[in-house]
């Protein structure tokens, strides 16, 4: 009986474990559920929501929703097929996984997945260039005050979560000039587990620079984003329109 993944491939709670998948060689079946419900379940609304996606996991009588408990289920499981670093060869290994795994989990999750929310919401044209939120450009002078003060809003979320990330890429940088990989010499579920926000903000010309600007994070994030299992996970996150035809 194949596992089974009960969510959206573009959330990125159902992509990190549907890459771990792909990296273990596990058959499984991915039941597509939108997070949103009604009639109306637009691809696009599901960027507005980064936190708390909707994820269910089953594997025979095992059932979890967390998905870095599920990357550590799969990778401790499967460990025998498939790429069989995910989660380190020994103790003294998959102790410094686990480190960077809590990393993620507390330090980068939450402000990418902000940074991600906020650019969702302002215009793609905004210039955001670090320089403060003082001065909002002439063009939102045209819009409803309701409207003007979620721009504002956002503005701010968008400059708390890039001045976080920018200190936490500072450890990253020094991290990754020593190591290749986040917890040592090969990729793991450390770096794994970055791959869906990291590419939403890599993405976007608009937060592109945080990994750009950072040599060793920019060669890192080339190197982990060409992996064929990513790649895979991004074709199952286009849209019916961007497939090709039968």
């Amino acid at each position: 009986m194949p596992v089974k993944v009960f969510g959206s491939p573009t959330s990125a709670e159902v992509a990190r474990v549907l890459a771990c998948l792909f990296e273990k060689d596990v058959e499984f079946q991915l039941i597509r559920v939108d997070s949103f419900r009604g009639t109306k379940r637009l691809p696009q609304y599901l960027k507005l929501q980064p936190h708390g996606e909707a994820l269910t996991f089953e594997d025979g009588n095992v059932t979890l929703v967390e998905s870095r408990k599920i990357l550590r289920h799969i990778a401790d499981k499967y460990k025998n097929q498939g790429y069989r670093d995910l989660f380190g060869p020994g103790a003294l290994e998959r102790a410094s996984i686990e480190q960077w795994l809590q990393t993620e989990a507390q330090s980068f999750d939450v402000p990418s997945a902000d940074m991600v929310y906020s650019l969702a919401y302002l215009p793609p044209d905004m210039q955001l260039d670090g320089r403060g939120v003082g001065g909002l450009p002439a063009a939102t002078g045209t819009m409803n005050p309701a409207h003007r003060q979620k721009v504002e809003e956002m503005l701010q979320l968008f400059e708390k979560s890039r001045r976080q990330l920018g200190k936490l890429l500072d450890i990253y940088e020094q991290r990754l000039g020593e190591e290749a990989f986040l917890a040592g010499g090969k990729f793991t579920l450390a770096d794994l587990s970055h791959l869906p926000n990291a590419d939403r903000l890599a993405g976007d010309p608009r937060s592109a620079r945080l990994m750009e600007s950072r040599r060793n994070v920019s060669k890192w994030w080339d190197t982990v984003s060409r992996r064929d299992s990513w790649v895979r996970v991004k074709e199952l996150q286009r849209p019916p329109s961007a497939e090709a035809p039968f």
